[in-house]
């Protein structure tokens, strides 16, 4: 068991974020770093120049995923991994992903502030296209790791303007020769700030991440008849928006029927030809349904296909629903996450179990290794925004508890 008095250097960390942040800056005071442009080249050199000033070697692989390897005393035991992601949305804030990816930095710098040797070796990593904002789908680089995604499937992505992941990736220079997925690792921890409103709400620092919800995208095609909004009599319309809201209605009960901790929605929408005097004749929207709890998920997804088409038959439109997105739930490492919520009650930081929302590359290195996350608090729950905030008390909270689970997995050197 570590020592309580433990603790990361908070000023140092916040300066470290900082100064992350000055590369791909934003117009609204957050980041736009997205994967595999020339700021993300310009941050991860930052970052590698900060980890060999810590002592560290960086491992590079296939997919630009970078490994900064603090050795233990004992090299051949399997290292600790932890770390997150250094790419942003484009009008992304200053601490999604970066918070988890310098926090994990921090540990490195504290341990050697306090000539305190792990007998495992201690591995910071950052993940390459976690946000998946240009090249889709998120979280690709840790899926291709955990064997999710082929490696020549994830190198052929495209981005908008048609260029290619795995061409995009050599020309920043951060293409390694390392093969994906060939580490041994015995723990992976992601620290990353909530992207909600509870843990502020309820007046928590900590939240121990005990589930990732799954998910199901399903794309929904509504198609009616354009037709004239001053001239079309009512009981003669074909009005394909007018269906897509009764759908998006039931949608909500849906997730409402499914609760706790089901959520749904529709994100992206789509309304044909988007005039202000014809009546939609299509509308293209995507559902979002999530819940940590398997069968509730497959259970929204599969009322929604039975009574989406019942609305559409009755307005007289037709309907198609295609599945576009899916990861089952995940259940994180009851050892990794005890060593969490045990670093808390030492430390004395408030807590909470908690269950993560948001896709994170913790969700796909879970099925190759233990895994667990900590959680901050961000100010009213804002994330995937410029005004994303957090405190240095926060940032220091969360860095504690995973310096403390981080060192007691990989476990003082005697």
């Amino acid at each position: 068991m570590t020592d309580g008095n433990l603790r990361i250097d908070a000023d140092r960390l916040w300066d470290s974020l900082m100064e992350m942040a000055k590369i791909g800056p934003g117009v609204a005071g957050g980041n736009n770093r997205q994967t595999l442009t020339d700021a993300d080249a310009e941050g991860r050199a930052l970052f590698q120049s900060w980890c060999e000033a810590a002592g560290c070697t960086m491992g590079l692989d296939e997919m630009g995923n970078m490994f900064a390897r603090r050795e233990g005393a004992e090299p051949d035991l399997p290292p600790v991994y932890v770390g997150s992601h250094l790419d942003t949305q484009p009008t992304g804030g200053k601490y999604d992903g970066v918070l988890g990816v310098l926090g994990a930095l921090e540990i490195i710098r504290s341990l050697n502030d306090l000539d305190i040797r792990t007998r495992h070796p201690i591995v910071v990593t950052n993940w390459t296209n976690e946000e998946g904002t240009r090249f889709a789908p998120a979280m690709l680089s840790s899926g291709v790791f955990a064997g999710v995604h082929d490696l020549g499937w994830a190198h052929d992505r495209t981005d908008a303007a048609g260029k290619r992941f795995g061409d995009e990736l050599e020309r920043i220079g951060w293409k390694g020769a390392e093969q994906v997925g060939q580490r041994q690792m015995r723990a992976f921890f992601e620290l990353h700030i909530e992207q909600g409103p509870i843990l502020e709400i309820e007046g928590k620092e900590i939240g121990v991440v005990t589930h990732g919800q799954g998910l199901w995208w399903l794309q929904v095609t509504v198609t009616g008849k354009d037709s004239h909004t001053g001239s079309t009599p009512m009981a003669m319309r074909k009005d394909a928006g007018l269906g897509m809201a009764r759908i998006l209605d039931r949608v909500n009960r849906i997730a409402m029927d499914a609760q706790p901790d089901a959520v749904g929605a529709a994100g992206h929408i789509e309304v044909h030809p988007n005039s202000r005097n014809v009546i939609p004749g299509r509308a293209i929207f995507t559902v979002d349904f999530r819940s940590p709890d398997r069968e509730k998920l497959d259970g929204m997804k599969a009322r929604l296909e039975a009574e989406a088409p019942e609305i559409a038959t009755e307005m007289g439109l037709e309907i198609e629903i295609e599945p576009v997105g899916h990861f089952d739930p995940i259940t994180f490492d009851e050892g990794c996450v005890a060593a969490i919520r045990n670093a808390a009650d030492r430390l004395g930081y408030a807590h909470r179990d908690i269950v993560s929302g948001a896709g994170h590359d913790a969700c796909w290195i879970s099925r190759v290794t233990p895994t667990a996350m900590v959680m901050c608090p961000c100010v009213d729950g804002l994330s995937h925004n410029e005004a994303e905030e957090i405190t240095k008390d926060w940032a220091k909270a969360g860095a504690d508890v995973l310096l403390h689970a981080v060192v007691e997995t990989a476990q003082i050197a005697e």
